[in-house]
């Protein structure tokens, strides 16, 4: 059997205020990249419990790390088991979340990285 997940990332979290980079492969999002091809708004300032909860409420997800301002979860998808991870940063001083998602493993991800911020985007706008 295929093994799709890939091995989880040993530099995520927040470093002086900032999420990783993207690669620079299209399978990225981030919004602290100045990348166009990277670069995605931030998501309005709420609690990182609320947060958690749209993110339980999605499919096939796992929560791998909360903080206060800090919140880590994978993304496995449904049909071959690619896993993304996905950071979400309370920056207080910009008043907004900071967000980074990106698939561990291939070049492209059709836009899934972006199509899921900006659901929870839209569900943070209920």
């Amino acid at each position: 059997m295929f093994n799709f997940a890939g091995k989880r990332p040993h530099n995520l979290g927040v470093k002086e205020g900032k999420l990783t980079p993207c690669p620079g492969s299209p399978n990225c999002v981030n919004s602290q990249s100045s990348d166009p091809q990277a670069k995605i708004e931030p998501l309005p300032p709420v609690a990182i419990a609320v947060l958690r909860k749209i993110i339980e409420g999605m499919e096939r997800t796992k929560i791998i790390e909360e903080r206060e301002n800090y919140l880590y979860a994978e993304f496995k998808t449904k049909l071959m088991g690619f896993v993304d991870d996905v950071e979400f940063y309370l920056d207080q001083d910009a008043d907004v979340i900071h967000v980074r998602s990106a698939s561990r493993l291939g070049q492209s991800d059709l836009g899934v990285n972006r199509k899921r911020i900006e659901a929870i985007r839209a569900q943070l706008g209920k």
